[in-house]
């Protein structure tokens, strides 16, 4: 059943995905994966480049930020990391329709990461506000050093750790 939930929000994403990026009224970078993976091997786009490599994605026109939070938060691209991301970036203080959205329907379709939530949730609310910067900006930036503006080390590390431990035991 819980599969079935799982196939039932990702095709919620692409179809809202796709609405939402419609109206979305920002410039697109216009920037590929090559791209950013020729950047220099420190910095934020580079790693923005492996991670859309490793995942065989490219970046959303009008959405890329969506990608680099991946990046920055360490988050996967699982149903219910797509639902912790959103709840790292509404305790951060983004506010957006598609973000109540999410926060809504996935929590109310797949309840069963629900402590994942909440400590994605403390997560977002305990770390330095990130979710206003241009990204475009930051993609020479290195990585680390910015990571480490927003996240204590042993912030993020207990987090992923008790993330990967949630995941694999439900």
């Amino acid at each position: 059943m819980k599969k079935i939930r799982k196939q039932l929000i990702n095709w919620l994403f692409e179809k809202s995905m796709m609405l939402y990026c419609r109206f979305k009224n920002k410039q697109a970078w216009n920037i590929t994966t090559e791209e950013l993976l020729q950047m220099s091997h420190h910095t934020f786009g580079h790693h923005l480049g492996t991670f859309l490599n490793q995942n065989g994605f490219e970046l959303i026109p009008k959405v890329e930020r969506h990608d680099a939070y991946h990046v920055l938060t360490g988050m996967g691209t699982t149903v219910e990391e797509e639902i912790a991301l959103q709840y790292i970036c509404f305790a951060n203080g983004k506010r957006t329709p598609y973000l109540f959205g999410v926060l809504l329907l996935g929590t109310l379709i797949l309840p069963d990461y629900a402590s994942l939530y909440i400590k994605a949730y403390r997560f977002g609310k305990n770390a330095r506000t990130f979710h206003h910067f241009d990204y475009k900006q930051v993609l020479p930036v290195p990585f680390h050093q910015f990571q480490d503006m927003i996240f204590s080390e042993a912030m993020r590390k207990q987090f992923i750790t008790y993330k990967s431990t949630q995941i694999s035991a439900i």
